[in-house]
């Protein structure tokens, strides 16, 4: 629900939502495509072409076109379906992709549409630990050329290595908000999760604050 409502697909119950300033509300479509970019849950997977041809669907906004035919945008989206692992599928018939590759073909439209602000819901679902570990990269490179990236997870581990900011949504009238290091503790993550875990210790993934070398990852024990 605040996915959709931040990225203009629902209606909030109270307030405004704003997009560099303005009432997301009031900018025109494809002039929010061009800042925002989304990616939800469901996917389509009837889409009728390669894999190529749906992730240059991304330029839609910019070139006003269904497929992008420019040399530097179909250089540009080949580049990014090989950073996600897919160049050997760039030419192969969308539908027929397994669910991780599709989901990392819509990563690649998203990134392709180039938005200043990112949405995702579940950016991991379907993906192997290799494949998550590729795309959480992807976008913790996007971060650092200075996109905003927001998105829903169940994967704790990726969170206490990638994000700055962290929402624990216990339920839909309470909510904690802080910085990373300060929220994702066993004892949050024991009732956020209603299970008992163990905190172990990995290598951070971005720099750690003065005095730390690592991030805590998390193991569920479930009876």
């Amino acid at each position: 629900s605040l996915l959709l409502a931040l990225a203009g697909l629902r209606a909030p119950r109270g307030g405004t939502i704003q997009l560099a300033g303005r009432p997301l509300a009031g900018v025109p479509r494809r002039e929010r495509a061009r800042q925002l970019g989304v990616l939800l849950q469901d996917g389509d997977p009837e889409f009728w072409g390669s894999t190529l041809e749906f992730v240059l669907l991304g330029r839609y906004p910019h070139s006003g076109g269904a497929l992008a035919n420019d040399a530097v945008e179909l250089a540009r989206a080949l580049a990014l379906i090989d950073e996600l692992d897919l160049a050997t599928h760039a030419d192969q018939a969308y539908h027929t992709l397994s669910g991780g590759e599709r989901q990392r073909a819509r990563l690649a439209q998203l990134f392709v549409q180039d938005p200043a602000v990112l949405l995702l819901d579940e950016p991991l679902s379907h993906l192997d630990l290799k494949h998550q570990q590729i795309a959480m990269a992807a976008l913790a490179r996007r971060a650092a050329q200075g996109a905003a990236i927001i998105m829903a997870m169940h994967e704790p581990q990726w969170a206490a290595r990638h994000c700055d900011s962290v929402v624990l949504m216990y339920d839909f009238r309470h909510a904690e908000q802080g910085d990373a290091e300060t929220q994702l503790t066993l004892e949050n993550l024991e009732r956020l999760y209603d299970c008992e875990l163990d905190a172990t210790q990995v290598p951070a993934a971005r720099p750690a604050p003065a005095g730390k070398s690592a991030h805590q990852s998390f193991r569920g024990n479930v009876d």
